[in-house]
């Protein structure tokens, strides 16, 4: 199988089901857009951090090949002539929603309480991880607006909702793991 296939050399790419759209369709934008996210969770995975959470960053890169596959596949396209499902994979379930409030909670109790906001930063990998966190809520924003276009299965929204919260409670243990300093926001007073 060839990388290239030319056929998206005027601007047009395919959906899962045949479907050609201009490559800046919100379906393109929201998929591509967990693509990236999936790259910047490599990022972090790739740091010198605890085994734990690199594992728990290769459940997460999976799931988000997953949700990729469901927001590449329109909803005409969904169920093949036969009745079957196109995608034939787990898609996201319950369960790995819980999976990540598990992971959050776990590191939460480790952490001091917030008291401010915290600014992004203080160590490489902590920033990598605000990256990812920032690209996560990206992929949540597009999505939703696709879901308001053409309905999108619910969990999808929900799973890159926590994937967020997980990222942000991630990027402050890692600043507690590292002994990185965690700097409030403390707004000026006018």
């Amino acid at each position: 199988m060839k990388v290239y296939t030319k056929t998206g050399d005027k601007g047009t790419t395919a959906l899962f089901g045949g479907t050609r759209v201009p490559k800046h369709h919100i379906r393109i934008e929201s998929y591509g857009t967990v693509d990236e996210l999936n790259s910047h969770i490599g990022l972090i995975r790739d740091q010198d951090i605890n085994p734990l959470y690199k594992n728990v960053l290769i459940e997460v890169q999976d799931r988000l090949f997953t949700l990729g596959a469901i927001l590449a596949t329109p909803p005409e396209k969904e169920v093949l002539k036969n009745g079957q499902q196109r995608l034939n994979i787990n898609r996201i379930s319950p369960e790995d929603i819980t999976f990540l409030e598990n992971e959050i909670d776990q590191m939460d109790t480790a952490l001091p309480p917030m008291t401010h906001f915290v600014l992004p930063g203080g160590h490489t990998t902590v920033s990598y991880c605000h990256i990812a966190r920032c690209v996560c809520r990206r992929a949540e924003r597009l999505a939703t607006h696709l879901h308001e276009l053409e309905p999108i299965d619910t969990l999808v929204l929900t799973y890159l909702n926590r994937l967020s919260d997980y990222l942000f409670v991630l990027a402050r243990k890692l600043s507690f793991d590292l002994q990185a300093d965690e700097v409030k926001w403390i707004p000026r007073k006018s």
